[in-house]
């Protein structure tokens, strides 16, 4: 089979994907809707993906490009002949995808196309209405985020949840016990940016550092909000107890999880988190906000604990309380992995794609 993937930008989710699908004996091309400010991906696209050139994936996506755009993807498609269209997210790629008139597609949700960027406006509504009703077939990786699809007009028996997972060998829990017990670590690897919620974590850990000066913060990535985050740990007096790493390798990612204590995940939008499932796998404790996506992975005081999204004084007081339950969090970081083991296996799931990909062309035939 032929497959046109078609994707928003080149990030580390792309490229496992097409790393993945280049090893099944598909033939693979790939198109990328922008090509943004800041590089999002330092691993080279795989060999044997055939990269086209077109209109877009030169610079950042603009609305106003939009007719412009289908007309040229129309050209790559006509050129290439797939068997398949693999596009998302919905209201870009998706949208585009739809607008060539090329079937089958498969949509796929990129989670935050569906729990968030769907309500934005009216524009929004209506692209996710339009996409979803005439896609061949569809795939998230959650319930929720598959339920939204389906309340926007996507056929229930065309979808499938693909939960995208983990290399659980690449993200495993340590075979030692951190050396350093006199203090406890708080990870959290969320941009920062307004969705992800980092700066309700921010206003947490001020209230947490106060009354535990041994309690410290280690936080990776960047994003818009640094200036405000910033104000908050230097205006509350905890800069001292917080180390920002900056952007890391996913090479080097695991040796952060193996340094901290709990893992935290602030968000306001999510399907199923890629890093809560690396944090589960490496069997780590794992806080985070009471979303309907992460009630799928996050069962209370069994492999983790959840808060109130968006409310940094409850964030604090479940912080306190998993701290004076430290005797616990062996047990508790054990069954995190299981739930890895059982839900998050990237070699098993994937499969799932692949079986989406047969739907999608058995509806269209």
């Amino acid at each position: 089979m032929k497959i046109l993937y078609f994707s928003f930008d080149y990030t580390a989710h792309d490229h496992r994907f097409l790393a993945a699908l280049a090893e099944t004996g598909h033939e693979l091309v790939y198109a990328r809707l922008q090509r943004g400010n800041r590089q999002t991906e330092d691993r080279p696209v795989p060999a044997r993906v055939e990269q086209v050139q077109w209109v877009g994936g030169q610079g950042p996506f603009a609305w106003r490009d939009l007719p412009r755009l289908a007309g040229s993807l129309c050209a790559v498609i006509r050129r290439t002949q797939p068997d398949l269209i693999h596009a998302g997210p919905i209201q870009t790629c998706g949208l585009l995808a739809t607008l060539t008139g090329f079937r089958p597609r498969l949509i796929m949700s990129w989670g935050f196309d569906l729990m968030e960027d769907c309500d934005r406006n009216a524009w929004m509504r209506w692209a996710t209405h339009y996409v979803l009703r005439r896609a061949t077939f569809f795939t998230s990786d959650s319930q929720a985020t598959r339920d939204r699809a389906v309340a926007f007009g996507m056929r229930p028996e065309r979808t499938v949840v693909f939960p995208w997972g983990v290399d659980l060998g690449h993200f495993s829990a340590p075979t030692r016990k951190r050396s350093d017990t006199k203090t406890f670590t708080l990870f959290c690897n969320r941009a920062w940016e307004p969705r992800y919620g980092v700066a309700v974590l921010a206003q947490a850990f001020v209230q947490v550092a106060h009354l535990r000066p041994d309690v410290n913060l280690l936080l990776l990535g960047g994003g818009s909000q640094a200036a405000s985050l910033r104000q908050i740990f230097e205006g509350g007096g905890v800069a001292g107890q917080v180390t920002c790493v900056g952007q890391i390798s996913q090479a080097d990612l695991p040796r952060y999880y193996a340094m901290a204590d709990l893992y935290i995940s602030p968000s306001h939008v999510d399907g199923s988190s890629v890093s809560l499932m690396e944090a589960l796998a490496c069997g780590l404790p794992c806080l985070v906000s009471d979303i309907p996506a992460n009630r799928e992975w996050v069962v209370e005081g069994v492999n983790g604990w959840l808060f109130p999204d968006g409310n940094a004084g409850a964030l604090a007081a479940k912080i306190l309380r998993v701290i004076e339950e430290r005797p616990s969090l062996a047990q508790i970081g054990m069954a995190a992995r299981r739930t890895a083991e059982e839900k998050a296996d990237w070699s098993k799931n994937f499969s799932l794609l692949l079986d989406a990909y047969e739907q999608t062309v058995r509806f269209h035939a």
